[in-house]
């Protein structure tokens, strides 16, 4: 997963929006719509970073952050055996965590395939291992009834016909070093190769439901559309998935259709991301710590309440949370990842109408102090998540005739709509507000959701 330097250029677009003008398909806007109405309903999924990179377990992002050889990195290839890999526990994990789709890397930067691929030795067939990882893995996920999709690496630091640039392990200081390394290197040549693996991945496996490509850094020794041929690369991709969910990382943002979603990367979005005035659909993406792959010594975790928090707030804004898991070298989660995925699952497992099918409340709904809102438009129901328990008297301020029953949602006990409590409470409450009688210790549940059936 890419680093400091992307978030930058993804503050940048949500910001300020560059013009999309042009097109490349025919698809009407509701078409579009209708193709991602799945995606928008769901909400909530697993993002899976697994590769060579799990045995030094010190970063996704190790071979370059360390100017890793060829040679050196070798070793990793070579002894790579995933002997407790078991899909199907990963799965049920996803699953009771209150996940709806997964997307697993199928060949992350270091060029490393977790696939069976026929352009290539360097892959997971030809490790102790032996075994076709994402076929493994997409058999079981589907069997939990999960959508699949794929992360496919557009960089990659092992292919020899790659053009070295700046975030390249051999990148030197000097231009006139940049050309020399270059000079016998064809991007032509890794292009194809490129194209043939996206192929392979989206022929292989049936139906794909997400293709996360990842990405472009235009500027000086970078790379941008042009090195991928980024528009014949996503018409391939639309003829072989018709009906596939597509990234915005290929560098196609000046097209309205040269991607279907936007991705936000460890940072919360401060509103609804648009472009030209339009709300689009957005994804964040976020990890449990500081790494996308599995590092060992990593401590920055964040605790459930960030993490529902992230969730809650992404819906309340109109987007969805991909939540990553960095497997071990083995193919396992570590305990941290297990017992994160568990406590969200606790709360998905009583509030998750808060979550699936919702989205950002209409204006005219004000947000408490500490609290998010998320609205389901098909159910005309309005949630309030407490992230700061009130004491006994929780007042919605121009909410009078618009509540019709008011409900703990993780038991469904009745809360009481009364006049508030207290002289001074009934003279600060306007005609225009409700009040709502609370109990005085706060349920046994993380973030306690209100539910408000309206008018």
């Amino acid at each position: 997963m890419n680093r400091l330097i992307l978030t930058s250029v993804m503050l940048m677009l949500i910001c300020c929006p560059l013009q999309a003008q042009k097109k490349l398909f025919d698809e009407t806007e509701e078409q579009k719509k209708e193709r991602m109405a799945w995606w928008t309903h769901d909400r909530f999924g697993m993002f899976i970073h697994w590769g060579l990179y799990a045995m030094p377990a010190r970063h996704e992002w190790i071979k370059t952050r360390e100017r890793i050889s060829e040679k050196e990195y070798r070793k990793y290839f070579e002894l790579y055996n995933p002997d407790l890999f078991k899909p199907r526990e990963w799965a049920k994990m996803a699953k009771k965590a209150g996940m709806k789709y997964a997307v697993i890397t199928t060949k992350h930067h270091e060029g490393f395939c977790m696939f069976d691929s026929k352009v290539t030795d360097y892959k997971v067939t030809n490790t102790p291992y032996e075994k076709d990882i994402i076929k493994a893995w997409v058999e079981a996920f589907r069997a939990e009834g999960l959508k699949i999709g794929f992360y496919y690496s557009l960089i990659d630091w092992h292919h020899p016909q790659y053009t070295v640039d700046r975030i390249h392990p051999l990148r030197p200081s000097s231009d006139e070093e940049y050309l020399e390394l270059n000079k016998d290197r064809d991007m032509n040549v890794y292009r194809e190769y490129l194209y043939n693996q996206v192929r392979e991945i989206l022929t292989q496996y049936g139906k794909v439901d997400i293709l996360w490509l990842d990405y472009s850094f235009p500027g000086k020794h970078g790379k941008a559309r042009d090195d991928w041929n980024s528009v014949e690369l996503l018409k391939m991709v639309r003829k072989l998935q018709p009906g596939i969910i597509v990234n915005d990382r290929m560098d196609l943002k000046d097209y309205e259709d040269g991607w279907d979603f936007t991705t936000p990367e460890q940072f919360k979005v401060p509103a609804w991301p648009e472009v030209n005035g339009k709300k689009i659909p957005w994804e964040t993406c976020q990890t449990f710590s500081g790494s996308w792959g599995y590092y060992r010594d990593e401590h920055t975790w964040k605790d459930t309440k960030q993490l529902l928090v992230l969730l809650i707030e992404s819906v309340s804004k109109g987007g969805n949370l991909l939540l990553n898991v960095g497997p071990t070298g083995r193919g396992t989660f570590d305990n941290r990842a297990q017992k994160a995925l568990k406590s969200m699952g606790h709360w998905m497992k009583f509030n998750n109408r808060s979550i699936y099918g919702c989205t950002q409340a209409p204006e005219e709904f004000n947000v408490p102090d500490h609290c998010l809102l998320t609205f389901n438009p098909e159910t005309n129901r309005l949630y309030i998540h407490l992230l700061d328990y009130p004491l006994k008297n929780f007042t919605l301020h121009g909410y009078n005739d618009k509540v019709k029953y008011a409900q703990f949602l993780h038991d469904a006990s009745e809360i009481r709509i009364t006049a508030p409590r207290g002289a001074w409470m009934k003279q600060e409450l306007s005609q225009n507000d409700i009040n709502l009688l609370l109990p005085v210790t706060k349920p046994e549940i993380e973030i306690p959701v209100i539910e408000l059936i309206l008018e």
